[in-house]
């Protein structure tokens, strides 16, 4: 845990008490302050009374006497509309922040030499930041992950100023935090997301913005109009800006020429490091993340041999193109967090000749958007409510079965799968839809996905999966 010692013997509110909620409270009773908590939920307030933190309903509290309100970044603070705790506090002229600015306080206050690596985006936050964590670790560096994934920002060890930090952060955990400094932040790329709780993109981007605004070397990925502007803006006021790409090269900066990650200075070229045969790094959005990752590293005083060692050793994020298993020239691919179809592009870009596991719950617009991958698919089996809509706009492009569910789609996929003479063939969970109808969430149904295609006569788990 990191003690809260900026707000020692100040008096602090504080609403949401999940399990992040929880772990900032005890963080700023650690650190000496008097905490008043709240939540909208009872049992999460009994919860709380019953590990020993002060609860009442904030309604009929005296904001006056707060130095701070810290809020869960689940609750609205601007849209649809402030949530009535931060009107609450906006009119005590109360300061409203969450964990992650507490964190950053903490490492000011007691050790801002500390290696701080922050990570935003819309997409590929996650993995970034696993990398990221994954190859200072495998350095031998003192390593903690947090924030968005993984354990709460504040129940990482104490800063000192050789302990790292990788850090992934949501919009909503950079609204509430105002004085976020990383030592490298990045800003991977901005699609529209999240605009009922930001309310135009505009908003939406200028919140990532700051992330990387704050920082002292901002990486920023360029293949999207939002963020190239992000860089133009943040160079023109004198920040130091390190530009990336996926698809283009450039003249100062990283970029990815096929599996290869280039450097460029003043127009000049050098290989930096590579992903060839890095199977948990395939396809191009994993080279977007991994250019991220490797200017950020360099930042921090990783040499160009412990990144590339970090790199191959990378075993991926489960649920997320994660190789679960192999028999002869069948690769068996989990890719349950693809729950939309945009989320579903990257896995079918990234093979050439695909058994495609599909379905669920639909989203809105189905898989309309994945036409352009329909030549990559051998075959598709489909499960769950979606099937029906599916198998129509699959139509007279894709051989498919409705195979109802995904013990038998898993099944049927790997015995075609396995007949086919064309070389190297994925079987592919990639769903575009959420798992509601027959499972719990994505992970249940990512955990059924491993089991039934490790359950094949044959199969050999690959180094890495769970």
């Amino acid at each position: 845990m990191i003690p809260a010692a900026s707000f020692a013997g100040k008096q602090v509110s504080l609403f949401g008490l999940g399990g992040s909620g929880i772990a900032t409270a005890r963080a700023l009773i650690e650190g000496g302050a008097q905490v008043l908590a709240w939540d909208d939920n009872p049992d999460s307030v009994a919860k709380a009374a019953a590990t020993g933190i002060a609860t009442a309903d904030l309604r009929g509290a005296d904001w006056a006497k707060f130095s701070a309100f810290v809020l869960s970044p689940g609750v609205p603070l601007t849209h649809p509309k402030p949530h009535w705790t931060v009107e609450l506090a906006r009119g005590a002229g109360v300061e409203v922040i969450g964990d992650i600015e507490l964190f950053c306080r903490e490492r000011t206050l007691s050790a801002p030499a500390a290696p701080f690596i922050a990570i935003t985006g819309t997409n590929g936050k996650s993995t970034t930041t696993a990398l990221t964590a994954h190859i200072l670790k495998a350095s031998g560096r003192d390593t903690q992950m947090g924030g968005n994934i993984g354990r709460a920002v504040m129940t990482l060890d104490p800063p000192k100023p050789d302990r790292h930090y990788v850090v992934e952060c949501s919009s909503y955990q950079i609204d509430l935090a105002p004085s976020i400094n990383p030592t490298a932040g990045i800003l991977l790329n901005l699609t529209p997301d999240h605009l009922d709780r930001h309310g135009t993109m505009q908003h939406y981007a200028s919140i990532k913005e700051r992330l990387v605004a704050g920082s002292e070397t901002a990486i920023i990925g360029i293949d999207d109009s939002w963020c190239a502007q992000i860089a133009e803006r943040l160079e023109r006021a004198g920040r130091q800006v390190i530009r990336i790409s996926k698809r283009l090269p450039l003249t100062d900066g990283y970029f990815a020429d096929g599996t290869n990650l280039m450097e460029a200075v003043h127009g000049r070229y050098s290989k930096v490091a590579f992903l060839e045969g890095i199977g948990s790094l395939r396809g191009q959005h994993n080279a977007q993340n991994a250019l991220a990752a490797v200017a950020a590293c360099l930042k921090v005083g990783l040499d160009l041999g412990e990144i590339q060692s970090g790199l191959e050793s990378f075993p991926g994020l489960a649920h997320r193109m994660e190789q679960v298993g192999r028999k002869d020239h069948v690769l068996f691919v989990n890719d349950s967090k693809a729950t939309n179809a945009d989320a579903a592009a990257p896995a079918l870009s990234s093979f050439p000749r695909i058994y495609w596991i599909a379905g669920g719950l639909p989203k809105e617009g189905g898989i309309e958007p994945l036409r352009g991958f329909f030549p990559r698919i051998a075959k598709a089996y489909l499960i769950g409510e979606a099937a029906p809509a599916f198998s129509a706009t699959l139509g007279e492009a894709v051989p498919y079965e409705i195979s109802g569910t995904l013990a038998a789609a898993v099944a049927h996929a790997a015995h075609d799968a396995a007949r086919d003479d064309s070389g190297e063939v994925v079987v592919l969970l990639s769903p575009a839809c959420a798992s509601f109808d027959q499972f719990k969430n994505f992970e249940v149904r990512g955990e059924a996905f491993r089991q039934a295609a490790s359950a094949i006569d044959g199969v050999k788990p690959i180094g890495g999966a769970r």
